[in-house]
């Protein structure tokens, strides 16, 4: 007679059962601090552009634009210099986020830590309301622009700038190749304006505290990436987005 066939080991847990539920927070965490810093940066953009006037901290096809007409007469006195100011500081924040990062990856707290110390400086300046000249203006200017190139570095889905992001988007509601990511995609979107909105009735409500939002979303954003989540997960291993700054995006 046969013998009986040896037993089988038995079937590693699926994903569905155990897993997910060890690692089911890692997703919405990692897309929770991205939400944070869409936010900062609509707060942060808002904030220079009504209290430094026309120029962006962030957002640099804007203000190569208003370079441009200013060139050519359009728009306020010294705008131009104002965009070239941030337009240095936030090379500048990139060069040093980068440096920071080395070729082993980003170290995303500690990226994010200088990034809440920068914004936190300009708020601490425009609060207690020692920015009181043109030169003072460019120096905050120039605080709030460093910070975003920082954030620029944190990941490679874009959180401060979102032409494709929004490019990428459209492109597959077009193509009806709509993915589970999308959502959040959309709630980026959104968290820039809500960020922008919120800047902007600080400083018609609470002028000091106009640039506070950016600094509180920010500081929110370290702490998703800092506090150690439930299980396995750790901050910064998520996949790629599907927007990861490519204008035309994966389509």
């Amino acid at each position: 007679m046969s013998s009986a066939p040896p037993a089988l080991p038995p079937s590693p847990p699926s994903a569905s059962a155990s897993g997910s539920s060890r690692e089911g927070d890692a997703p919405s965490r990692g897309e929770a601090a991205l939400l944070l810093l869409s936010a900062a940066s609509g707060a942060a953009d808002a904030f220079v552009f009504l209290c430094v006037g026309q120029v962006f901290a962030g957002v640099m096809t804007g203000n190569l634009v208003l370079l441009g007409a200013s060139a050519a007469g359009a728009g306020e006195d010294g705008v131009a210099l104002k965009v070239v100011v941030a337009l240095a500081a936030y090379f500048c924040g990139v060069a040093a986020g980068a440096l920071m990062a080395g070729r082993r990856g980003p170290r995303v707290p500690a990226l994010l830590a200088v990034e809440v110390v920068l914004l936190g400086a300009a708020a601490v300046l425009w609060g207690l309301e020692l920015v009181t000249s043109y030169g003072d203006r460019l120096g905050l200017l120039a605080l709030m622009a460093v910070a975003m190139g920082v954030q620029g570095r944190v990941r490679v889905t874009p959180t401060n700038y979102f032409t494709g992001t929004l490019t990428s988007l459209a492109g597959r509601v077009a193509l009806r190749e709509w993915r589970g990511g999308d959502g959040w995609v959309l709630g980026r979107l959104a968290a820039v304006v809500a960020g922008a909105a919120v800047a902007a009735l600080a400083e018609r409500w609470w002028s000091p505290g106009a640039a506070l939002g950016a600094v509180v979303m920010a500081a929110g954003a370290l702490v998703l990436e800092t506090v150690p989540a439930r299980g396995r997960f750790r901050p910064g291993k998520g996949k790629p987005r599907p927007d990861r700054g490519n204008p035309a995006g994966a389509a």
